[in-house]
This record gives structure tokens, sequence and C-alpha cells, in this order.
């Protein structure tokens, strides 16, 4: 979504960068000094085309490098983001893993302590079988 505008906004600064604006100091590029003309240059036709060539040429380049740039934008959003999801993914695993040996650690527990009341109850369960057997007799 941010790079939906991002054409219009490239095109509207090629634009605005072919306009001249005045600048305090600045030593003018063109020199009109046509003083039979009461100051103004009339330009031939041929003139005009070829200063309009320069400017498309100029503007088609600014457009293709402007575009180029957009596009390793886009490019190094994306790695950006694989790269993100890389290190999510990466971090997922390690917590899977984490919890996958405290479950393994926790039933393995859980077998030794289920082991070791069985024989309690049975060792308990003949001691109190034997005994009371013996104590009846008396």
């Amino acid at each position: 979504m941010r790079y939906r505008n991002c054409g219009r906004i490239t095109a509207l600064v090629i634009l605005v960068s072919f306009w001249s604006f005045p600048v305090s100091g600045e030593v003018p590029t063109v020199t009109l000094n046509d003083s039979g003309s009461g100051g103004m240059r009339f330009y031939s036709d041929s003139e005009v085309r070829e200063i309009v060539e320069e400017l498309s040429e100029a503007a088609e380049a600014a457009i293709e490098e402007a575009a180029a740039d957009a596009a390793k934008a886009v490019v190094l959003a994306a790695l950006e983001k694989e790269a993100a999801l890389g290190r999510e993914t990466a971090a997922a695993r390690a917590e899977a893993r984490r919890w996958e040996g405290e479950y393994r650690e926790s039933r393995s527990r859980g077998i030794k302590n289920a082991v070791i009341a069985g024989v309690v109850c049975f060792l308990g369960g003949i001691g109190v079988g034997v005994f009371g057997t013996m104590g009846m007799r008396n």
C-alpha cells in the first residue's frame, strides 16, 4: 500500500525538477540580448523540437531511474519482510524445541514417579498382608 503512490510522487518530483525557480545570487544561464525584438527571442520550429526532444529524453531517463529505484525499494522491502519472517520462524522453532524437551523431561519424571509409587504400594500391600496375617494368627 505504501508503494501505490510512489509512481505518482516520482512523476511529480520529476516534473517539478524541470521548473526553474529564481534563486538570489544565481547567474542566469540564458541571456537574452536581442534588443531588436524588444527583449524577446523567437525560437524556430526545429529549435523547439530539439529542446522538446532533449527534455523528453531527460524525463525518460529520470523516469527509468525512478522506476529502477522504486523496484529496488520493493525488492529490499520484500527481502526485509522475508528476513523478519525467517527470524520469527527460527524463534518459534526454538520455542517448540524447548517445550518438547520440557514435555519429554516431565513425562520421564512422571513415569519414574509412577514406577516408584507402584513399587512402594506393592511392597506396602505385601507388608500389610504378611504382617496383618501374622497378627491375626496370634
